[in-house]
This record gives C-alpha cells, sequence and structure tokens, in this order.
C-alpha cells in the first residue's frame, strides 16, 4: 500500500503545482488518510517541497481503526507547547522557503486560518478546495475490497438480529445489540450510529433510536453499517413484526421496493446523478408520496459514510465506474410509520455485470 498512498500524493501535487502552489496542507481526517494511510486524532498532513511529513499533537497509539501511516512519510510528534498542528505545519513550510501553501479552507475555522497567517506571515495561503475529495471518489479494488468486507459484516450483524426475539425490546436496545455484533464480526467500530425505528418511527433517515419497545404489527426499519479499515458501508431494510403484515403495509413496501429497484438498475457510468434520483422519485412521487420522502435517493460511501457523488434531484455530475454509493428511497407517514430499503453498490459498467450489489441480505418483506 505504500506505492499506492505515495502515488495519490503524486496525483495531488501536480494538482496543486499546476494551480501556482508550493506546497499543501491536508488537514481533513478522511483525505489525511487517504493520503498518508492513516489519521490520527488531530493529525495533518504536510506536503512539502523537499519531503511529506504527518505531524501529530501526540503520539500515535497504534490503534487499527486510525490506521497505520505510510512508512515513506516523515512522523513528526509535536510538543505540547506547539500547540495547533496546522499551525506548526505553515510554521516549517514558511521555514522550507515554500513561498505558498494550499489549505482546505472548508475544513478550517477562521481563527485557525488567522493564527496561520500569523505564525508564518511570509507565506501566501491559498486554497485547495475539495482537490483530495475528487481524488477519492473513484475507488481502487483494495479500496473496494474493504468495503465489501464491511458490507458481509454488517450483512451478518443484521442477519444474527432477525433471528432473534424482537417484541418488547426498545429501539435503543437493538440498536446497541447490532453495533456490538459488528465489532464482533471484525469492525471497527460502526460507520455511523445506527438507526432502529418500530412503528410510527419506521421509514424516518436518521432516526435516533428511543425507548418505544417493539410492537406486534409494527414495521421495523433498521439502517446500519460496519467500518472497517476506515471504509464505510450502509445497509438498511424494513420488516414487519410478529404477524402477516396489513394490506397497507404491503402495498407500501412493494412501492418502496420498486423505487429502490429502479435507482439500483440506472447505476452506470456516464448516467447523469440527478437521473438516478429521478427513477427512484419519480415511482414514489406518482403514487402521491411526494411529501414523505427524503431530500436524495443516495450518496456516496468510503472514507466517510456521507460523501460524493450526490443522487438527489439537483446534483450535477456524471456516475463513473469504480464509484460506490447507496440507494435508499424511503417514504414516511407521520403517526403511521413506513418503509426504508438501502443498500451500498458499486457502479460497473454493463459489460461487467452493472452495478455490484454489495449489501445482499434480502429484500423480502419478512415477517419477524
Amino acid at each position: 500500500m505504500s506505492e499506492v498512498y505515495a502515488v495519490r500524493r503524486g496525483q495531488l501535487r501536480d494538482r496543486y503545482a499546476a494551480a501556482g502552489s508550493a506546497a499543501a496542507l491536508v488537514s481533513r481526517p478522511a483525505n489525511v488518510r487517504y493520503l498518508a494511510g492513516a489519521a490520527p486524532p488531530g493529525a495533518v498532513l504536510l506536503l512539502g517541497p523537499v519531503e511529506d511529513v504527518l505531524l501529530c499533537p501526540r503520539a500515535p497509539t497504534g490503534d487499527p481503526a486510525h490506521g497505520r501511516p505510510d512508512e515513506r512519510l516523515r512522523l513528526t510528534v509535536l510538543p505540547e507547547s506547539d500547540g495547533d498542528p496546522v499551525v506548526a505545519a505553515a510554521g516549517l513550510a514558511e521555514g522550507l522557503q515554500a513561498g505558498s501553501l494550499a489549505v482546505e479552507e472548508h475544513d478550517l475555522t477562521v481563527a485557525r486560518h488567522r493564527a496561520m497567517g500569523s505564525a508564518a506571515p511570509r507565506l501566501r495561503l491559498g486554497d485547495l478546495g475539495g482537490t483530495v475529495e475528487q481524488l477519492r471518489l473513484v475507488k481502487d479494488e483494495e479500496e473496494i475490497a474493504c468495503l465489501r468486507i464491511a458490507a458481509e459484516i454488517t450483512d451478518q450483524a443484521l442477519g444474527e438480529l432477525l433471528e432473534s426475539i424482537l417484541v418488547g425490546r426498545t429501539e435503543r436496545h437493538l440498536a446497541l445489540e447490532l453495533e456490538r455484533r459488528l465489532v464482533d464480526h471484525g469492525a471497527d467500530g460502526p460507520a455511523f450510529a445506527t438507526s432502529v425505528g418500530t412503528g410510527p418511527h419506521s421509514g424516518l433517515g436518521r432516526h435516533r433510536p428511543t425507548d418505544r419497545r417493539v410492537e406486534e404489527g409494527d414495521f421495523l426499519s433498521v439502517c446500519l453499517g460496519a467500518n472497517y479499515r476506515g471504509y464505510r458501508c450502509e445497509i438498511g431494510r424494513t420488516f414487519v413484526i410478529g404477524t402477516s403484515p396489513a394490506d397497507w403495509q404491503i402495498e407500501l413496501y412493494d412501492l418502496v421496493f420498486a423505487a429502490q429497484r429502479a435507482g439500483r438498475e440506472a447505476l452506470l457510468p456516464g448516467v447523469a446523478c440527478r437521473d438516478v434520483d429521478r427513477a427512484a422519485r419519480h415511482l414514489l412521487d406518482s403514487a402521491g408520496y411526494a411529501d414523505g420522502l427524503q431530500p436524495s435517493t443516495g450518496h456516496g460511501v468510503g472514507l466517510e459514510i456521507d460523501e460524493d457523488p450526490q443522487l438527489a434531484p439537483a446534483a450535477m455530475g456524471k456516475l463513473d465506474a469504480c464509484v460506490p454509493v447507496t440507494v435508499e428511497p424511503g417514504v414516511h407517514l407521520p403517526g403511521r410509520g413506513g418503509v426504508r430499503i438501502d443498500d451500498t453498490l458499486v457502479v460497473r459498467p454493463e459489460a461487467d455485470g452493472g452495478p455490484e450489489l454489495l449489501t445482499i441480505t434480502t429484500k423480502e418483506l419478512l415477517a419477524l
């Protein structure tokens, strides 16, 4: 992997040099990990004219969740008196006579940006913008392999929960159990806060679990994902508890299932992101559920759980091959509940079989 990180840094170096900067400072944690192999808490990465340096406010602990730094990097642990790593990096860049430094302004506070200017007054600060995020968009096969393992772990955790007794248990308890199972199966931790919604809470995106208990006849919506070596996936399923589904539950579920399938089938290289959203949204909108829909149908995943591209009505751009995304339409009816179906897939050309489905837990409407 060391060569991979060096290539990524080289690609970034070409881009900021073409924009007129002599060095770059990467501070957003996911971007640091993408370029350095690790992102210890508070660490920043300086790509300098002579060498690349990972500056850490304290010595890395070796926690696998933070990754392993590329051995080609110089690792510098700052004395406590040196304070903010971005300020120390600016001073280091000025000392190396870089002259100009591109920074991630979208990640820095105004106070930190000003402190950098005060610490290195002769250094011209520019904006790196979303350059690293653009490099991260298309994943290599090793990244996709990590996502594939994250999906397998997530499927295992969800499958085991479905075999247990659910009636009478609280949303909060089920969410905690799912997160424990993720770790038991090899995850570094949950990819995001696990969502469990029962009855009137079902179908809500990112519902925060409460002490409401599972009841007979409820819809149960679950959304979870594993973090494996920094890469995060997502799955969402909806079930009926303890009895045969009511007619309205079957009708709503079948509609959301059809919308999700339409979105999945639209995932091909060259397709506009907004067209994927439209494929799923049109079915739900036409059925009269426009008021119960979420703002987007899906989003990219990788080192962050919500990254570009966005699959939304106003989204710009087109899909590329080897871009992992979620497709997660849902309908929530206030006071009644709803349905959400969510998968993580990788965009692949038709010649390679079309979209690769990573999360494979059944989408059949099960009565548990």
